[in-house]
């Protein structure tokens, strides 16, 4: 019975070592595992990092470095404390010291009305004519003296009312005059707009219908 060519058996079967390997590396029926794939040289280096370089190391990270504990941050707030309250302190005193400094001030302006006040009181027994005028002038000076402070006097009238510069105390209807103008100045004002010592007493003209 003749033998066949490519059967698993015979002489021939066995002096065919290379047949052998192939058939070996053939999984039977999907069961064997696949062996390892070799790989190129290249294709390892890639694997392992860049091609044909060594993979770098990863660099050493640091541990963060320790914050300030909790004793040194309450130290810090209590000196932070301390400036501030000492701050404070000193600003109440320079403040205190201006303020002192100002009234000196203010009251040195005052005394030559005072000394020409002493000296119309001192002739009033000679001539007491010269008393009004001398209360006239002195009267004039202090008003000039609060203007050069900053207050000028306000006693205008006929003006229309104005509620940041009056004060109305009376009104007066049918006097011929348009609503709300100022008929008389009963005291006068002081000051500026953003500063006043106090605001004209007036009286007004009401409405002549009402």
């Amino acid at each position: 019975m003749a033998h066949h060519p490519h059967s698993g058996t015979g002489p021939q079967a066995d002096a065919d070592p290379e047949g052998q390997a192939v058939r070996e590396h053939v999984p039977r029926h999907g069961l064997d595992p696949p062996g390892p794939v070799a790989m190129d040289d290249d294709e390892v280096a890639v694997h392992d990092g860049h091609a044909g370089e060594p993979s770098a190391e990863a660099p050493d990270i640091e541990a963060p470095a320790a914050g300030p504990s909790a004793a040194e941050l309450e130290g810090r707030l209590r000196r932070a404390l301390a400036d501030l309250d000492n701050l404070r302190k000193r600003y109440e005193r320079q403040l205190t010291a201006e303020r002192e400094q100002e009234r000196a001030r203010t009251a040195a302006v005052f005394l030559p009305v005072i000394d020409n006040l002493d000296l119309a009181l001192a002739h009033a027994d000679s001539d007491p004519s010269a008393v009004l005028d001398g209360v006239r002038a002195v009267r004039d000076q202090a008003v000039n003296t609060l203007s050069t402070l900053g207050f000028p006097r306000r006693e205008d009238s006929g003006v229309p009312f104005d509620p940041v510069w009056h004060e109305a105390v009376s009104v007066v209807p049918n006097t011929g005059e348009p609503d709300g103008t100022v008929l008389q100045v009963i005291r006068p004002g002081y000051g500026e707009v953003d500063r006043q010592l106090r605001p004209a007493t007036v009286v007004v003209a009401g409405n002549s219908q009402g």
